[in-house]
């Protein structure tokens, strides 16, 4: 078999709280694929009855599984890949894989599904014309002002994934470097507890100066310009 005949890579989207945002689409894909790689295949289970498709796909094992999905697609195999939640390739390795395919001449599509980053971003009141998703701020301090202070004169939103235990943190470090701006905190989208809470940076930080709020936690920042009273 020549390369890329046959086989195709589909990035699955999955649900990111509320199993009934499933897609039709998404459903069959998975359950017609010869193989889906999954970054938790736990969870992946929910949505797949023959477990022996399984495979787990993440950052600590994505080296060595790229050579058996490429296996896969060479004998013509439809390879579906889903992340822990939402649209793979969005924090996550997904983006190595479909690079494997296209190396090796394979298609590779795309089913839509829910993403937290949009969710918070068109919920939040915030402008979304213009927008960066920076993801999760690095672990060391001097890394992450660094980070920070590169996104300080950026005119557009800027959405962050942060950890609960680390969002009060976080908070009082961008109000020092990014100025009192406005923000949303997204907090467990949609799931039961779901919350958007919008308010001035420095009105942010208060609240969340002490203890640890509970939750996946989705941010999204105003961008340069706008003022903290802009939910007033």
């Amino acid at each position: 078999m020549e390369a890329g005949d046959g086989g195709r890579l589909v990035l699955v989207g999955t649900p990111i709280g509320n199993l009934s945002d499933m897609s039709p689409r998404a459903e069959e894909v998975l359950r017609t694929a010869d193989a889906v790689m999954a970054e938790d295949t736990r969870r992946t289970a929910r949505f797949v009855t023959d477990r022996s498709r399984l495979y787990s796909y993440h950052d600590h094992n994505a080296s060595g599984r790229l050579p058996q999905i490429v296996d896969f697609l060479e004998r013509g195999s439809t390879v579906a890949l889903v992340s822990d939640a939402g649209m793979p390739g969005i924090s996550d390795p997904a983006y190595r894989a479909v690079r494997a395919a296209l190396h090796g001449g394979f298609p590779v599509e795309a089913i839509p599904g829910p993403s937290a980053v949009i969710c918070a971003l068109v919920a939040s009141g915030l402008p979304t014309d213009r927008f960066c998703f920076e993801g999760f701020l690095p672990r060391k301090t001097g890394a992450r002002t660094a980070r920070l202070r590169e996104m300080s004169t950026y005119g557009g939103s800027i959405v962050y994934y942060i950890g609960p235990h680390h969002l009060g943190k976080f908070l009082d470090e961008m109000l020092n470097i990014l100025g009192n701006r406005p923000v949303c905190v997204a907090r467990e989208l949609t799931k039961l507890h779901e919350e958007y809470l919008r308010g001035s940076m420095e009105g942010m930080r208060e609240r969340f100066a002490e203890g640890t709020v509970r939750g996946e936690i989705t941010l999204v920042v105003g961008g340069e310009g706008l003022g903290p009273d802009f939910f007033d």
